[in-house]
């Protein structure tokens, strides 16, 4: 445990600017040098999380070159234009936004790529940034239950329940729309100050930015190759390689791009992260967390059971991240079925807003507002995750319930 304690504080305060991969992976080497966790056990975690891992690389890939061809510059102009000077218009077309790019691109392009578009397109306005800023960081989080690719935590859950890409997003339909449509009464309620004050003089919106259609089409296609994949029995992921190698090519060819930007824009050195995690977090799970966390763990497919489930997820995702969480967790949910896995992922994808430890997700989010020049206080942080986490899990995971006996799986 001291060892993935470590790992996470280097990944919360990455010292110098360092990647979070610059400990972990000696971290998950000296696991297997002193027989914390067996090489058979490391190759084994490894083997699990190389098509995922894979998955993630595209699927950023795919969300950079959508950047580069000016998909959230337009997003940021139609924002203004839908806002006309008005906040509260401003909070919905962020929240219409993130949820979309969060669902269709993961939580990462929400994050990196949405969040200073939102902050200039506030700023531009004249309006109080706040409600929106925090907006962006609570839907990457809570906007991903929707399907498989939008979350590295989704993609690890679709791996264990053994769902088809088009079974997994109509059980989570539900659950993304109740969640996101609380968030959003929260925010309203929260925020209404900041939300109903006078403008004196409202920011002009900007002219329109032209939709770019090749990009549009290409994400459209590779949503569609999700759906074909999944549903002759191959991995999804070849749909999103397809899509970045699309999208990178043309940028390529444009002269928009080197290689060296294409690599880069896969986060390799986050990749190497994840993998890393994953062999320190098995290491405590052969140390005894495991069978804790099995006594506690409820049985049976109820709306009681599944509560408790993805309240114990919520919880663990606030005391060690979400990603361990779900990696220590879905070993031992996948027995109970899909329903108990979901549960799993509703948990570590809508208790990150609690704490900034939350998720890495939200750990970025935070560098990015604060290079920026955004300070973010903990106090009021922390106090809209009181309100949003049970306000948003409890419903989402009711629904869940619902799917469950009306869709089934």
């Amino acid at each position: 445990m001291t060892l993935l304690v470590a790992v996470l504080v280097w990944a919360v305060a990455r010292p110098r600017g360092l990647p979070e991969a610059v400990l972990a992976v000696p971290t998950a080497a000296l696991a297997v040098a002193v027989g914390l966790v067996s090489p058979g056990h490391a190759w084994e975690e490894i083997q699990r999380l190389g098509p995922v891992v894979g998955f993630l690389a595209a699927v950023l890939v795919l969300a950079h070159f959508c950047d580069v061809e000016g998909l959230f510059t337009a997003c940021g102009a139609w924002m203004a234009r839908r806002a006309e000077g008005r906040p509260v218009r401003l909070l919905a077309s962020v929240f219409v936004l993130a949820s979309l790019i969060t669902a269709v691109l993961s939580l990462d392009a929400t994050v990196v790529l949405l969040t200073p578009v939102v902050l200039a397109t506030a700023t531009r306005m004249g309006v109080e940034a706040r409600p929106h800023l925090y907006a962006c960081a609570h839907l990457s989080n809570t906007a991903s239950l929707l399907l498989p690719v939008s979350n590295l935590t989704n993609l690890l859950a679709f791996t264990a329940s053994g769902l088809t890409f088009t079974r997994f997003a109509a059980l989570m339909a539900l659950p993304w729309l109740v969640a996101v449509i609380a968030e959003y009464l929260v925010f309203r309620r929260f925020f209404d100050r900041e939300l109903t004050a006078p403008l004196p003089s409202p920011g002009p919106a900007g002219p329109a930015a032209p939709l770019p259609l090749f990009a549009l089409v290409t994400v459209g296609c590779t949503l569609a190759g999700f759906v074909l994949a999944s549903a002759v029995g191959i991995s999804p992921a070849w749909a999103a390689l397809a899509g970045a190698l699309v999208l990178a090519g043309r940028a390529l060819a444009r002269r928009k791009a080197t290689p060296l930007a294409v690599v880069r824009s896969a986060a390799p050195a986050f990749l190497a992260f994840v993998l890393a995690l994953g062999v320190v977090v098995r290491a405590v799970v052969d140390h005894g967390l495991a069978d804790a966390l099995r006594r506690v763990l409820p049985g049976g497919t109820g709306l009681l059971a599944l509560l408790a489930v993805a309240a114990l997820a919520a919880v663990l995702a606030n005391l060690i991240n979400n990603l361990p969480a779900v990696l220590v967790l879905l070993p031992l949910t996948a027995g109970a079925g899909p329903g108990a896995v979901l549960a799993v992922l509703i948990g570590v994808n809508i208790g990150p807003n609690l704490t900034y430890a939350g998720s890495l997700a939200t750990l970025l989010w935070r560098r990015i507002a604060q290079q920026r020049g955004h300070r973010i206080g903990l106090g009021e942080f922390t106090r809209l995750g009181l309100l949003a986490v049970p306000a948003a899990l409890v419903p989402a995971v009711a629904a869940l319930w619902l799917s469950l006996n009306v869709v089934g799986y």
